[in-house]
């Protein structure tokens, strides 16, 4: 039997008083809609973000590039980084650094003439496979020897896990970057062409990442990013071995943001206890996945849409929105820094 149509805004205000499903009930604000809720306060670092983006089939990344591209201009966003969250290549990257894919599904897709500033990348599940060649390794070596007609590429990835702060000086927010690539269930490191990092790596990076966690935050706020998110509302759902291996540190060292992509959607989860946002950007260009779970079970976000995501951060608090392929705004939220968090669209 097919869902009656209601008023979206209706429904997540009956969804909060409803359900303790998700975290900071008691601080989360009013679900009225903020003018347009897309001016950031002057002074602001602005990021846009992606998941999921490297289709072979670029019909779908060309549309959500395009509207990104508009609303930067329109909206007179000036991002200071692109934060691109894994499987940036599906299919075979033919002649590796030099495949004719990163000119005209990368560089020419997100141009400098629009975007002149960093892009941070990140590993997915995709880009973790063979073709014959290891296109983990052709991405790490672009990075380091990737050219334009202009200059170097704006790819940035230095190491498969790695950690950058912005600005460098007087940091606004410290970004740490993982590989999420981590074993099987069943402990094997490769299934077909698709591969995984060793235990060893796995095991190392877990230790890495509590050692940036215990250092002491040099900026107002901590975001982790990485591709498979530890819970999805999605076809690919909670992922048992991060829950296992991360969520606890996110817990103990109070991470207030992961962003992700892997399943095709936009997704906002919040946790009752748990201090994390989980914010998943996976609308990039790839086909997009039904929702397991809707958002009126599990949210206070969750939409089968192409989209991209815009993540605002000044001294005081971060914002991050979900947009669609035509920079329609879709969703949005504030965290401030002691962690009161409140649904602005």
């Amino acid at each position: 039997m097919s869902s009656p149509i209601v008023d979206a805004s209706v429904t997540r205000r009956r969804f909060l008083r409803q359900s303790f499903a998700f975290s900071a009930l008691a601080t989360l604000g009013s679900f009225s809609r903020l003018a347009e809720a897309l001016p950031s306060e002057h002074g602001a670092a602005e990021f846009l973000m992606i998941g999921d983006w490297g289709y072979e089939k670029y019909t779908g990344q060309a549309a959500v590039a395009a509207g990104m591209r508009q609303y930067a201009q329109q909206h007179g966003v000036r991002p200071d980084a692109l934060l691109f969250l894994g499987d940036n290549w599906y299919g075979p990257l033919e002649g590796g650094v030099k495949s004719e894919r990163w000119k005209t599904q990368f560089e020419d897709m997100y141009p400098a003439s629009v975007f002149p500033v960093p892009v941070y990348a990140m590993l997915g599940n995709h880009d973790y496979q063979m073709f014959p060649e290891s296109k983990v390794e052709a991405e790490l070596e672009y990075a380091k020897v990737g050219r334009t007609a202009d200059g170097p590429t704006r790819w940035t990835m230095p190491a498969r896990w790695y950690r950058f702060d912005f600005p460098a000086k007087k940091p606004l927010v410290n970004f740490i970057v993982v590989d999420s690539n981590v074993p099987y269930p069943d402990g094997s490191t490769s299934h077909g062409r698709d591969f995984t990092l060793t235990q060893e790596q796995h095991t190392e990076q877990i230790n890495w990442l509590e050692e940036e966690l215990q250092k002491p935050r040099t900026a107002p706020h901590l975001i982790v990013l990485g591709h498979h998110p530890v819970y999805s509302d999605g076809p690919h759902g909670d992922h048992k071995t991060l829950i296992r291996d991360w969520d606890p540190l996110f817990r103990k060292y109070k991470v207030p943001v992961y962003c992700a992509g892997h399943d095709h959607d936009l997704q906002h989860l919040e946790f009752e206890g748990h201090p994390t946002s989980f914010f998943l950007s996976g609308g990039g260009g790839a086909d997009l996945y039904n929702l397991k779970i809707e958002e009126t079970q599990r949210g206070p976000y969750a939409q089968k849409v192409y989209g991209f995501s815009h993540l605002s951060v000044t001294p005081k608090q971060m914002t991050l929105r979900h947009l669609d392929s035509d920079g329609k705004l879709l969703h949005a939220f504030t965290r401030s820094v002691d962690g009161k968090i409140q649904i602005v669209s």
